[in-house]
């Protein structure tokens, strides 16, 4: 075998490897999440809150490539109905997520149009406060998912359910359950139309995971999670000492999707 045979498998070799790798990489890549929460006196900061999200804020996000942005509002019997706005926002990295926010300081036209909720005086603020969490996908569910519900977005429930663990490795075997555990398998198993599970890597009520379950109306709601709760794999799953004690607070939100959030 000559050197320039050699040299030829190597280099052949070393591509191979190089592009396994690559594609390895992309394939563990998880997304990044955050939800912001407007905090709200009632339906005037909440009719402000929508026009900017809807005229100019999710406008200026599809514009800089985010295709898929969530709003959601308490269902009508939430006694936070009127007073919450809830925005989902999917990113490919933190590097994703910083330079977006670049673009939207940088867009002229999200900035005008924007400008009666950006430029509000102070004593006629457009919210309380606003919350922001930002979030990691879990291994077991990388990317997000986009339900396609055929009912109206004011008929679906949309449940945002949050978990906060008493420590650290309690709050690591919680996590364990659903990825080798195999709770997301079963979620996925019995069509809960999951659009994300994630851990909380930045927020105000750490440790914590969060995930966003899917259904096409209330009854829909209803008929899966009773299936959930009988199902023998969570009887066993929920049963193993090992996942005994991991959630020392859960908070079930039930929502509605807006008439133009994107799914």
């Amino acid at each position: 075998m000559n050197q320039q045979t050699k040299f030829s498998r190597s280099f052949i070799l070393m591509t191979f490897f190089a592009l396994a790798l690559a594609f390895s990489s992309l394939a563990a890549s998880r997304d990044y999440y955050q939800i912001q929460v407007f905090r709200l006196t009632g339906k005037v900061q909440q009719q402000k809150v929508e026009n900017f999200l809807k005229s100019a804020y999710l406008p200026a996000l599809h514009k800089a490539g985010i295709q898929k942005v969530g709003v959601f509002k308490p269902i009508e019997s939430d006694t936070t109905s009127g007073k919450r706005v809830y925005v989902w926002i999917p990113f490919k990295s933190l590097d994703h997520f910083a330079k977006t926010q670049d673009l939207l300081e940088k867009d002229q036209e999200y900035q005008l149009k924007g400008i009666d909720f950006l430029g509000a005086p102070f004593d006629q603020k457009p919210f309380i406060r606003k919350e922001s969490i930002l979030l990691k996908a879990f291994s077991d569910a990388p990317n997000f998912f986009v339900p396609n519900h055929k009912t109206a977005p004011s008929e679906r429930i949309y449940e945002l359910r949050s978990y906060e663990g008493p420590t650290e490795n309690l709050f690591r075997k919680k996590v364990k359950m659903f990825n080798e555990g195999g709770e997301i398998k079963l979620f996925k198993k019995l069509d809960f139309n999951a659009v994300f599970y994630a851990e909380v890597v930045s927020g105000s009520t750490m440790p914590n995971l969060m995930y966003l379950t899917t259904f096409a109306d209330a009854a829909t709601h209803a008929d899966r999670w009773a299936a959930f709760r009988a199902h023998p794999e969570w009887k066993t799953l929920s049963a193993i000492p090992e996942y005994k004690n991991t959630v020392s607070k859960s908070v079930i939100l039930l929502l509605h999707p807006t008439d133009y959030s994107d799914f």
